[in-house]
């Protein structure tokens, strides 16, 4: 099986468990705007949840819960980040975004309810014992809060009206924005089998930088029609990115270095290879 039939496949399972995660909940506007945000997408970050568990000889059952709970995660951070207040996005996945199809109201709280929702996949007993389980509630937290993603997007906020960032300010900001959620993602697999998450953890940490390299190139380069969103936004906005600080020819350069980083961190695994062609996959995707 390629890469991309794995990461397919992988996303339909994915897929199937947020679907039946979301059975029997009231007829809601609220609810239609989970299901529908929760639709399409690469499931790269949950992608990295199942095969980093199946590298410890993880089941993958085991591990399914805790991928649907990062993409849930991952849902409503694109929720909020189209809202007016954030990026004010009106295409997301070739698609309205949730606030333009239903409306600001709708949209935040469908973002609450899946943030919610992520915790509740993660407290699924088949994952493993209670402290496993911990673990990861407390993982995701951290990625996902004050000292993460949260955090990140706080500093893009302020950067919006700030003078333009530092290459070392942008890299920090992109290292929460991006970059924690990426890393719990990579780590989790290690949690659930009771492993050092230490070398995925140095594997996520390029990964997730060199994710947001190749997004701020296709921001340059990109075709919306493959990105399903507006690009352009940064440069129309005169906030700084890695290509604008780098040049393009050098940002690419960087984006492949930190794909050698990431896969030289993945040398005491035996069984590596999917995790390595997902990082390669990170700088030559088109979406």
């Amino acid at each position: 099986m390629s890469f991309r039939d794995l990461l397919a496949a992988d996303a339909s399972l994915i897929q199937s468990r947020l679907d039946h995660a979301l059975i029997g909940y009231e007829d809601q506007a609220v609810i239609h705007a989970m299901r529908y945000a929760c639709q399409g997408g690469k499931r790269l970050r949950g992608f990295l949840v199942l095969e980093s568990a199946r590298m410890f000889g993880v089941p993958t059952e085991r591990s399914l819960s805790a991928a649907a709970a990062v993409e849930a995660l991952h849902a409503y951070s694109l929720i909020h980040d189209d809202l007016p207040a954030m990026d004010n996005d009106d295409l997301r996945r070739g698609q309205p975004t949730v606030h333009k199809k239903w409306d600001e109201a709708t949209a935040v709280l469908a973002g609450d309810a899946l943030q919610a929702l992520a915790f509740e996949l993660l407290a699924d007993p088949v994952i493993g014992p209670a402290e496993t389980r911990i673990a990861l509630v407390q993982a995701l937290a951290k990625a996902s809060g004050a000292e993460g993603m949260v955090l990140g997007q706080a500093l893009d906020i302020a950067a919006e009206t700030a003078p333009p960032l530092t290459l070392q300010q942008i890299t920090d900001l992109q290292a929460g924005k991006t970059g924690a959620l990426i890393g719990f993602a990579a780590e989790a697999g290690a949690i659930i089998a009771g492993a050092d998450p230490a070398p995925l953890r140095a594997y996520a940490t390029a990964l997730g930088l060199a994710f947001q390299i190749a997004d701020d190139i296709l921001d340059v380069t990109g075709d919306p029609a493959k990105t399903g969103k507006r690009l352009g936004k940064d440069a129309a906005a005169g906030k700084a990115t890695f290509v604008s600080l780098l040049g393009l020819k050098a940002a690419q350069d960087r984006a492949r270095n930190l794909i050698g980083q990431a896969e030289a961190a993945l040398f005491p695994y035996h069984a590596a290879q999917n995790l390595i062609d997902a990082a390669r996959f990170v700088i030559a995707r088109d979406t």
